[in-house]
């Protein structure tokens, strides 16, 4: 069998069964286990997928730059944060992680709205500038580009000295096993520390999203509350998620 064919048949795999181990595919095309991660590896070079410890999983779509993403699954985004800005009572301190759907969410905030935001996204602050009842708090920091957020030691502080009632956490793969997890390191540990200061932590996962892992580790399924999730996605993927506690909203 042809290398091409080879990885042909391990994206085929991993698309139907979400996972695929070095181990068993290395029986499968009776091939060294050596040479099914060298597969694994050119794959995750390429993009088509994000390896584990003895295997890989889908890698999310989700990791491509700040206006890209805004093109991924627009209308799914868009019912999705219209149903997670539901979730938001008045009076609430509410944490806005940086993110397309997050951009989204703000949109359906009602006007007479009366709550204070804090959120280390420039985008989420200027797009809030002009509601009359929302005090927006901004958190510094380093500038990343790549998705328009403040991280860095200054925003770790900042974080550090808020009390939140409700975390609207963005993510680039929600995976039962791999967890939560985005495309890069300080993004990580700075929406990890936000999840530590709110009362429950919400994800707006997107399809892109469901299933799929990226290199930087946020934290363990565990570490939110709430997700919410297109109407039309399959009971069988949800159904995971609910065993561990975790309640599922649909748009």
């Amino acid at each position: 069998m042809l290398t091409s064919q080879r990885k042909q048949l391990i994206l085929a795999r991993l698309a139907e069964e979400g996972q695929v181990l070095s181990k068993n595919l290395s029986e499968q095309f009776g091939i060294s286990e050596d040479t099914v991660r060298r597969d694994l590896r050119e794959l995750a070079a390429e993009g088509r997928l994000q390896r584990v410890h003895g295997g890989a999983l889908p890698a999310s779509a989700a990791v491509v730059t700040f206006s890209e993403r805004q093109t991924l699954q627009s209308d799914a985004k868009r019912r999705i944060a219209q149903k997670g800005a539901e979730l938001v009572s008045p009076g609430q301190v509410v944490m806005i992680d940086g993110g397309t759907t997050t951009s989204e969410l703000i949109r359906f905030f009602p006007e007479d709205l009366r709550i204070t935001v804090v959120t280390h996204s420039p985008s989420i602050a200027v797009g809030l500038a002009q509601h009359l009842f929302i005090n927006v708090v901004m958190i510094g920091g380093q500038l990343y580009k790549h998705s328009i957020v403040n991280v860095g030691t200054a925003a770790l502080e900042g974080i550090a000295r808020v009390r939140a009632d409700l975390f609207f956490m963005g993510v680039t793969g929600v995976h039962v096993e791999a967890g939560l997890s985005t495309g890069d390191f300080e993004e990580s540990r700075i929406k990890h520390a936000m999840a530590q200061r709110a009362a429950e932590t919400v994800v707006l996962a997107s399809p892109e999203k469901l299933n799929t892992a990226s290199p930087w580790v946020i934290g363990d399924i565990r570490l939110i509350n709430t997700l919410v999730v297109d109407a039309q996605t399959d009971a069988r993927t949800l159904e995971p998620f609910a065993h561990r506690g975790i309640a599922i909203v649909k748009a």
